[in-house]
C-alpha cells in the first residue's frame, strides 16, 4: 500500500469488479450462452470476451493506456458494446457520443475529452472525419461496419491481427469508466464522469429495489447505447448472466418491436409513453405470446391513468414501473414499482437502496412535506465530477449533495413527485407556474396527444403560458377556448394557458425529453402559429 506522498494506491488483485471483469467471469462459466444480440447477430459471452480482449490489445498497440479517453460513435450495434468492454478492460475511459450530433459538436467532444483514440461506425465515418479535422485530432481511428474509404483503419482487421489474450494490471473500481456527455439542452454539454463502482452500485441498487425474479434476465435495449439509459439499463441482465437484445437505431417500428418481444422472450424493457402507445395499438397484440414479460417501464414524459390502465391490461403478468434520474446519478434515483402504478400516479416513487433524497430550499434547508423545493440526492452511484469543469462540479455538489435542477415535493408517505425543471418554471404576476402540472392536465384532454408548456412575454404579467400541442387527430385540433374550459375546474386561473400553438411533433433529445429551448427559439423566430385564448 502507498500513501499520498508516493502516489495513488494501486488496486489489489482480488478486489473490485469492473464491467469487463463481469464479462470475463461469465465467459469462464457460461461462455456458450448468448450475451448480446442485434438484428440476428448474436454474441456469446465467450465470443464477446475474446473480441473485447482483441480490441483492448489493438488499442494498447496504438498507444492507448489507462486513463486515456476512447471516443465511440456508432448506431446501436454489437461493436459499440465491444468498444465499451475493451476500453474498460484496458483501464481507459470510454466516451460514447450521440450519433445525431454534427461534426462541430463531435469536434467539441474530441477536444474537451482529450481523445486518445476513436472507434466509429462506417455510416458516420465521414462526419467523424470532418470532426477530427476541426478538432485537430490525429490519433488512431478504427472504423467498423462498412468500407472505411481511407477515413480510418479497418476495425475487423485490427481485431484479427491482435491477440485475444489481454494481460494488464488490475483496474481500480473507483477509476473513471465512462464520460457521459449530457444532452446539452442549454449551453455546451458537460461530461459526467462515472466510475466502475458508480455503475455497478447502481445496478445492484436497482436489482435490490425491484427484487428481480430468476426468470427476468432478457432485457430489450431500446434506447440509444450512447445514452445513460442504454448503458445502465442493460447492466442488471449482464450481472446475472442474461441476454441483452439490442434494438437497432432508426425509426421506431412497433410491429417489429412486438415481434422481438415475442421471439426473444424479452422479460423487461423501457420505452417512452408515446412508443408504448404505438406498441399497444399493434393489431392483434392481445393474441401474441408476450407471457415472458415481467417488467414494462416507462418514463421521460407524463402518463395518464387511461394509458397506464391500458398498459396493465395488455401485459397483465408484468409490473409497470417508472423512475426519476439523470446521467449524473448513473441513471435512476427513485423508482415507482408496479403495484403502485395507478394508486400513486404522478409519483416517481421512493429512493433506490443506497440513495438518500431530500427536497430543499435555496438555503439547503428541508422544506415541509408537500411543499415544493429542489430535489437533491447522494449515494455511491453519483458521478465523480464533470470532466475538466471544477467550477460546474462545485456548483452541482454545493452543500455536499448533488443538485438535480428539478423541482419536486415529497408526500406524507415518503413518495416523491417531480413538478418541473427549475429553469422551466414560469413566473406570471408573481405566481409560480410549474409546467409539468399544467402539462399533465392538458395531456388528459381527448384532443391532445402531447403538450409542452413554455413562457410567452406579457406586458402585464411578465410572462404567461403557451401550450405547444400535438393534436390527437390532425384534422380536429383543440382550440384555445376548449383548453381553457378544460382547465377551468382543474387548475387555478393563473395557470391556464393564454396561448396555443399546434405542431405535428414535439422536438426531443435522445432520452425522449422535450427540447423546450428549441420551442422557445421557434417562438422567438416566429415559426410557431400562436393563437390566443
Amino acid at each position: 500500500m502507498s500513501d499520498s506522498s508516493t502516489g495513488p494506491t494501486r488496486p489489489l488483485p482480488g478486489r473490485g469488479m469492473t464491467l469487463a471483469d463481469q464479462l470475463a467471469r461469465h465467459a469462464r462459466t457460461i461462455g456458450g450462452e448468448v450475451a448480446f444480440s442485434c438484428v440476428g447477430t448474436r454474441r456469446t459471452y465467450g465470443e464477446l470476451d475474446e473480441r473485447a480482449g482483441r480490441l483492448a490489445n489493438a488499442l494498447r498497440d496504438r498507444g492507448v493506456g489507462p486513463g486515456d479517453r476512447v471516443v465511440v460513435l456508432g448506431f446501436n450495434t454489437l461493436e459499440v458494446l465491444e468498444a465499451y468492454f475493451a476500453t474498460c478492460r484496458l483501464g481507459a475511459i470510454c466516451v460514447p457520443v450521440n450519433f445525431r450530433l454534427v461534426a462541430a459538436e463531435i469536434a467539441y467532444v474530441l477536444q474537451d475529452s482529450g481523445a486518445a483514440a476513436v472507434v466509429v461506425h462506417g455510416p458516420l465515418a465521414g462526419t467523424m472525419a470532418q470532426a477530427r479535422k476541426e478538432a485537430g485530432y490525429t490519433g488512431p481511428c478504427l472504423v467498423f461496419g462498412a468500407e472505411h474509404d481511407g477515413l480510418g483503419e479497418d476495425y475487423e482487421e485490427a481485431l484479427r491481427t491482435a491477440s485475444p489474450h489481454f494481460e494488464g494490471a488490475p483496474v481500480d473500481e473507483q477509476a473513471p469508466a465512462f464520460i457521459m456527455y449530457t444532452s446539452g439542452t442549454t449551453g455546451r454539454p458537460k461530461g459526467a464522469v462515472l466510475t466502475h463502482h458508480n455503475l455497478l452500485m447502481h445496478a445492484f441498487s436497482v436489482m435490490t429495489h425491484l427484487g428481480l425474479p430468476p426468470d427476468d434476465k432478457v432485457w430489450l435495449a431500446a434506447t440509444p447505447l450512447f445514452h445513460i439509459a442504454g448503458l445502465s439499463g442493460m447492466l442488471p441482465s449482464l450481472l446475472r448472466g442474461g441476454h441483452v437484445v439490442v434494438l437497432p437505431s432508426g425509426g421506431f417500428d412497433p410491429v417489429a418491436v412486438v415481434g422481438v418481444l415475442e421471439r426473444e422472450r424479452v422479460s423487461s424493457c423501457f420505452l417512452v409513453p408515446a412508443q408504448w402507445e404505438l406498441v399497444l395499438a399493434v393489431p392483434g397484440i392481445a393474441r401474441r405470446d408476450l407471457s415472458a414479460l415481467r417488467r414494462v417501464a416507462w418514463g421521460a414524459a407524463p402518463a395518464t391513468t387511461t394509458f397506464l390502465r391500458k398498459l396493465i391490461a395488455t401485459f397483465p403478468g408484468a409490473s409497470v414501473e417508472t423512475a426519476f434520474g439523470q446521467t449524473e446519478s448513473s441513471a435512476i434515483v427513485t423508482m415507482l414499482r408496479g403495484d403502485e402504478a395507478l394508486s400513486r400516479i404522478g409519483s416517481v416513487g421512493t429512493p433506490l437502496a443506497n440513495v438518500e433524497v431530500r427536497v430543499v430550499d435555496d438555503a439547503m434547508d428541508d422544506v415541509e412535506r408537500g411543499e415544493i423545493g429542489e430535489i437533491v440526492y447522494r449515494g455511491p452511484a453519483v458521478m465523480k465530477e464533470y470532466w475538466n469543469k471544477p467550477a460546474e462540479t462545485a456548483e452541482v455538489f454545493r452543500g455536499g449533495w448533488l443538485h438535480s435542477g428539478d423541482l419536486g415535493r415529497q408526500d406524507e408517505d415518503g413518495y416523491f413527485y417531480v413538478v418541473d425543471r427549475k429553469k422551466d418554471m414560469i413566473i406570471s404576476g408573481g405566481e409560480n407556474i410549474y409546467c409539468a402540472e399544467v402539462e399533465n392536465v392538458l395531456a388528459a384532454h381527448p384532443k391532445v396527444r402531447e403538450v409542452a408548456l413554455i413562457a410567452v412575454p406579457d406586458d402585464k404579467w411578465g410572462e404567461t403560458p403557451l401550450a405547444v400541442v400535438v393534436a390527437a387527430t390532425e384534422d380536429d385540433p383543440p382550440t384555445p377556448a376548449e383548453l381553457v374550459r378544460w382547465c377551468a375546474d382543474r387548475l387555478a386561473r393563473y395557470k391556464h394557458p393564454r396561448h396555443i400553438a399546434v405542431v405535428p411533433l414535439l422536438p426531443r433529445n435522445p432520452s425522449g425529453k422535450v427540447l423546450k429551448t428549441r420551442l422557445r427559439s421557434d417562438r422567438e423566430a416566429g415559426r410557431l402559429d400562436i393563437r390566443s385564448a
